[in-house]
């Protein structure tokens, strides 16, 4: 099943951020050789593609796994969470419609 994993950031969290977005990479990667990633990015915190200094408000990973658990695991190992970049994490299911 999909699961949509919402990570929302700590307020000036920008250089911890990028500091271990390579280790955060790398995970998804991992997904998607494995052909699980439907999608993956960042939430500028403002109205551009290039936020800046403004940083990121969070990032939406749409990824299968076999249960809310498995998703919850693989969420709670990211390296964002132990780098204190996101301040919470949500997990719901997913039913993708579109694209079929």
């Amino acid at each position: 099943m999909l699961y949509a994993i919402l990570g929302r950031d700590t307020p000036n969290s920008l250089d911890r951020r990028l500091s271990v977005r390579p280790a955060h990479l790398e995970r998804l990667h991992v997904l998607l050789n494995q052909g699980r990633l439907v999608l993956a990015g960042p939430l500028p915190a403002i109205d551009s593609p290039d936020p800046g200094p403004a940083g990121f408000q969070g990032s939406l990973v749409v990824a299968e796994f076999a249960s809310l658990d498995e998703a919850r695991a693989w969420a709670d190992a990211d390296p964002y969470v132990a780098a204190g970049v996101y301040a919470a994490v949500e997990i719901y299911p997913f039913r993708q419609v579109l694209p079929a």
